[in-house]
């Protein structure tokens, strides 16, 4: 997380650096398209994992971070209003903690996280144009598997179930403008995700866990308005 913050505000500072305001006015019906770099790093937690038949099994789950490319398109109601959606997918790898630590990552999976938000835009004819957002994030689980390690402990079997998660999102970001449509984007996001698991095994029974991933996703981009 601390890497795609310093990633984020070393570009942010670089930017304050670019040449003489450009004359720009966002008008209602525009459209801007950007092309962002996103650095998406949970800030996870979860209860103990636990099996139906061995009980709580003192285990807790982590979640890494991801670097992936990502779309997002934003209509504008009027000068000041707009309505953003985000694409991207991102993969994970769910590790174990305490008891079974030794065990490493047991599950990898990607998600599909698209984002809606709806933005006010604080100066839309200005160089510098910060703006601010709340909505829903819709994540979808896929191509969950067990880990290696994780089959072995589970008698050579380990059948991974991710809910999808449904929650609020919050942004803050920037455009910078570089001529009459195009300009340099930075964007932070918070987003509520979780999902519970579920993990059938052969020796195990059936393992449970439910973890809280709510992500921080730092953006830096490129957009154009039409």
């Amino acid at each position: 997380m601390i890497k795609g913050r310093s990633i984020f505000i070393a570009a942010a500072i670089s930017a304050t650096t670019l040449s003489a305001p450009v004359a720009f006015a966002y008008e209602a019906g525009d459209w801007l398209i950007r092309g962002r770099v996103i650095a998406v790093s949970p800030n996870d937690s979860s209860n103990t994992l636990t099996s139906s038949v061995a009980g709580a099994l003192g285990t807790q789950a982590g979640v890494n971070s991801d670097v992936v490319p990502e779309v997002d398109f934003t209509y504008m109601l009027s000068r000041k209003w707009g309505v953003e959606l985000i694409l991207a997918s991102s993969e994970h790898d769910i590790k174990a903690k305490g008891a079974l630590a030794s065990l490493g990552n047991i599950i990898d999976t990607r998600t599909l996280p698209p984002t809606l938000t709806l933005q006010y835009h604080f100066r839309p004819d200005g160089k510098y144009r910060p703006y601010m957002g709340v909505g829903v994030n819709y994540t979808l689980f896929f191509s969950e598997d067990a880990s290696s390690s994780l089959k072995a402990a589970g008698g050579g079997t380990a059948n991974v179930d991710l809910d999808p998660s449904i929650g609020l999102a919050a942004q803050l970001g920037m455009d910078v403008g570089l001529s009459d449509d195009w300009f340099i984007n930075f964007d932070v996001k918070y987003i509520d995700m979780k999902t519970d698991a579920s993990i059938s095994t052969a020796t195990l029974g059936k393992l449970k866990i439910d973890v809280d991933i709510d992500p921080w996703v730092y953006g830096i981009g490129i957009g154009k308005r039409f």
